[in-house]
């Protein structure tokens, strides 16, 4: 957006009032003096007419504090022409932000709807559950004598996790150090500023405590500075930092005694960092509504025309495969640079269903195994090779319906660090060479490379003497 306002300096650009005051911090690497304000607030929920017929009205769109979705209205001689852009959007309330309401938008008469589709048909579980499944993980780690590594992006995600980690029962007055790092820190320093257009209940919260910055009440939330980068060493403590930074810095001195924990976020996938025996792993905590919340929207807007975007183009062909919305609405799912028509009228036209996704195959029980065949078309799809990463899936009632999952690389190992083998089977467990999950016998063809507990090479050599018989 500089750009486009450096190139286009007469060029009018509109956000809410909240995103007005958080833009600059897309842009901390330049002096605060050399980022112009370009961007002119907007109310909410009021009508703003640029030109005579045309009008625009922000709502919150919940994704983030002063994420907006608007509504652009058009009054020709002829009839009226709404259209709504969501933007990223979340129905469910998170701790700092309350989600976009259905309600404000029902009985809009919506021509067009422009809606982003980053988790396709995905369902995930309560914004509350899996709040609670990462303060679990975090629980647990903690409970080992294991730092907690969290990077997040400057703005959002970290912010939710610290307002998680003071209000959570299970850590209220816990004696532990949180430390924030690098433009996460910032990122607080803006929200401290937007206070009056945080939810209520966060303001109540802040009246009786600090939100971030808090030395006194426990667990103590505090900035990480270069005198203080030593000690986080010394004792159990969670860390938030750039989601972009050298992790290394964190855990070089003691590389076990570290967890990282990074988001799963579908559409920008996490960067990857090479920290030898430090464990990595991920957690779930949406900023977008999933299939759900997605078609609980299209439903309550009931557009004549529905346009999907911010999204894999799997994942947004997943849902205009939806029968429930093909049966209803004109289904787009554009490329860059495609011009799409979009006829206005009282009849509605079916639109031709997308091509079939559905694989027909076999099942067959042979004595004690179960063996279900595919065809090899499904190979096809990009997502296969992440599915078929290890050739082993994971299998799981859900109701009457059977899921099936492709377990990942690193499942298996942080898996493998808790499975005990029998002492008498000749495997990486029970060899002398494996230490911290690597092999270390350079006669191996595994050796330096991460093993999983099962794992076998000929030159195996037993960490003890087999028992006598």
């Amino acid at each position: 957006m500089l750009a486009l306002h450096q190139a286009f300096p007469q060029l009018p650009i509109y956000a809410s009032e909240v995103t007005t005051q958080l833009l600059p911090l897309n842009w901390t690497h330049l002096p605060p003096k050399e980022i112009p304000g370009f961007c002119q607030a907007l109310p909410w929920r009021s009508p703003i007419e640029f030109r005579e017929g045309l009008s625009v009205q922000l709502f919150p769109a919940g994704h983030l504090p002063g994420a907006a979705a608007f509504l652009l209205t058009y009054t020709s001689p002829n009839r009226t022409y709404r259209l709504l852009y969501t933007g990223d959007f979340f129905i469910s309330n998170s701790r700092l932000v309350e989600g976009l309401s259905i309600e404000a938008l029902r009985g809009t008469n919506l021509d067009v709807l422009i809606i982003e589709g980053s988790y396709g048909t995905a369902r995930h579980p309560h914004r509350r559950q899996q709040e609670n499944q990462l303060v679990e993980r975090i629980d647990q780690a903690l409970a080992a004598n294991r730092s907690i590594l969290l990077p997040v992006p400057t703005l959002g995600l970290g912010q939710e996790i610290l307002m998680l980690l003071r209000s959570h029962h299970q850590f209220t007055g816990r004696n532990l150090d949180i430390w924030v790092d690098g433009t996460v820190a910032k990122g607080c320093d803006a929200y401290l500023e937007l206070l009056p257009h945080l939810p209520p209940s966060v303001q109540n919260f802040a009246r009786h405590q600090p939100l971030f910055w808090d030395e006194r009440v426990k667990p103590r939330v505090r900035r990480l500075d270069e005198q203080q980068r030593s000690a986080i060493a010394q004792n159990t403590s969670i860390v938030l930092t750039d989601e972009t930074a050298d992790l290394r810095v964190y855990c070089h001195s003691n590389p076990t005694s570290w967890t990282v924990l990074q988001p799963e976020r579908l559409r920008y996938p996490p960067p990857t960092h090479d920290l030898g025996s430090t464990d990595i792993e991920t957690y779930l905590l949406t900023e977008h509504s999933d299939c759900l919340g997605t078609t609980q929207l299209i439903h309550n807007l009931r557009p004549q025309h529905i346009i999907f975007v911010h999204g894999s183009p799997t994942y947004l062909a997943d849902l205009t495969g939806l029968e429930e919305l093909q049966n209803r609405y004109h289904l787009h799912t554009p490329s860059s640079g495609t011009l799409i028509e979009l006829p206005i009228g009282e009849t509605f036209i079916q639109p031709a269903p997308p091509p079939e996704t559905n694989y027909e195959g076999e099942l067959t029980e042979l004595g004690t195994v179960v063996t279900i065949t595919l065809p090899e078309a499904i190979a096809a799809d990009p997502r296969w090779q992440d599915f078929a990463d290890t050739g082993l899936v994971e299998a799981r009632w859900q109701g009457e319906e059977l899921v099936l999952r492709g377990l990942s690389q690193r499942e298996l190992l942080n898996q493998s660090s808790s499975v005990k083998m029998p002492a008498n089977i000749e495997c990486c467990a029970n060899c002398r060479h494996q230490r911290g999950q690597r092999c270390w016998n350079s006669a191996s063809p595994l050796y330096s490379f991460k093993v999983t507990p099962e794992g076998y090479c000929p030159v195996f050599e037993p960490t003890a003497p087999p028992p006598e018989t």
